[in-house]
């Protein structure tokens, strides 16, 4: 296998768990919300979560049946929280950590376009799919928080 399959491979299990982690972290969030006004935010961090188990299966089938890699089982660390702000402010930083690393994958699949002549344009857009769409929550999140 070429080494930058290889690399892609490593990368793109590492996006599988912080999605694995991610979907987790905000149904368990959503669950802790309270409160008369809670309703909208609920449905909204349940819907992000939607968005991640998505997220989930678009890098599965990148390793799987693109690179011929082996998607991981793994989970990356969740962060508990009870309070709006709280919730809030952890899935912010997640987003942001999340389409920082994305990018830097991204950027790998460009620079090795030649590399990849069965799956560039697959891995690219759903990369920058994945990307557009994390920073839509972090959009949405940020305007929750004010």
């Amino acid at each position: 296998m070429p080494e930058i399959k290889t690399e892609l491979i490593a990368l793109l299990n590492r996006a599988l768990e912080m999605e694995q982690a991610s979907r987790i972290q905000y149904l368990a969030h959503a669950e802790q919300i309270k409160g008369v006004d809670s309703e909208p935010l609920i449905a909204r961090l349940k819907e992000i979560a939607s968005d991640e188990g998505k997220h989930e299966g678009i890098f599965r089938d990148l390793i799987g049946n693109y690179l011929d890699g082996e998607p991981s089982m793994g989970i990356d660390k969740t962060h508990p929280a009870k309070e709006r702000m709280e919730i809030l402010t952890l899935n912010i930083a997640g987003e942001k950590e999340a389409i920082n690393f994305y990018k830097t994958i991204y950027k790998k699949v460009i620079e090795n376009k030649e590399n990849l002549t069965y799956a560039y344009e697959t891995l690219e857009h759903q990369i920058r799919h994945v990307i557009i769409e994390e920073q839509q929550h972090l959009a949405e999140l940020s305007v929750l928080i004010g």
